[in-house]
């Protein structure tokens, strides 16, 4: 038991220089000095730094100083992943999901973007909902796109309001409601979302989820086609 205070000394003492030799690296990469700052992020990598496993995982996946290695990549971001770190869970899952540089694998991509979206992280919860929306390495699972569209509408992407509202409007993976349809199309339309703004003046025009209303059919029809985008785009 006397040896306790010491040792907690020791992981107190390591904590700090990695903390230290971190921050000497990010300002080298900061200041575009990839050589140093590798340097620098593998001393403190290796006494367990979350972080720095993180900037060596993007300087791999990016060639930034070092050449381009997704195994290498990977190799830092479970590190770090491994450790809890959201970010890293995410940027492990998309390694997996899109195979770059790796065999492309969704069981893996399903399993890292979960722990990420578990912590809340948007990207993840939006990700999951796609591969469970399109059935990519799993069955098609609506409800499952449903729960993590929803977590991820909460972040206030356009994009994922607008999913929201194809999925009511449609009846996918819960009961048809034109009504939430119509909130989740209104919040991405007013965000600038073309397709959005361009079924929002489809439910006004036909009245469903709210009265038909003719003029502001028009309005955000016309949104839409300012950005180009109609029924054939």
């Amino acid at each position: 038991m006397r040896l306790f205070p010491h040792f907690l000394f020791l992981l107190v003492s390591f904590s700090s220089i990695a903390n230290d030799d971190f921050d000497k690296g990010k300002e080298a990469y900061k200041n575009n000095n990839y050589p140093q700052a590798l340097t620098l992020f593998n001393k403190a990598a290796g006494q367990g730094s979350a972080k720095a496993q993180s900037y060596l995982g993007y300087m791999y996946t990016k060639g930034k100083g070092v050449k381009q290695d997704y195994n290498k990549a990977v190799d830092w971001y479970r590190k770090a992943a491994e450790q809890g770190n959201a970010k890293d869970q995410y940027n492990l899952a998309i390694i997996y999901e899109k195979g770059r540089g790796v065999a492309q694998n969704y069981n893996l991509a399903i399993e890292w973007h979960t722990k990420a979206a578990e912590q809340g992280n948007p990207r993840s919860q939006f990700h999951l909902a796609l591969i469970y929306y399109n059935g990519k390495g799993v069955p098609q699972d609506y409800k499952q796109a449903l729960k993590w569209y929803s977590k991820a509408a909460e972040d206030g992407n356009a994009g994922v309001q607008y999913s929201l509202g194809v999925m009511y409007e449609n009846g996918q993976g819960v009961a048809q409601d034109y009504k939430q349809a119509f909130d989740w199309y209104t919040k991405a339309a007013e965000q600038g979302d073309a397709k959005a703004q361009y079924n929002l003046g489809l439910l006004y025009a036909d009245g469903k989820g709210i009265t038909a209303d003719k003029e502001k059919a028009t309005h955000w029809s016309k949104k839409a086609a300012e950005q180009g985008y109609s029924s054939k785009s």
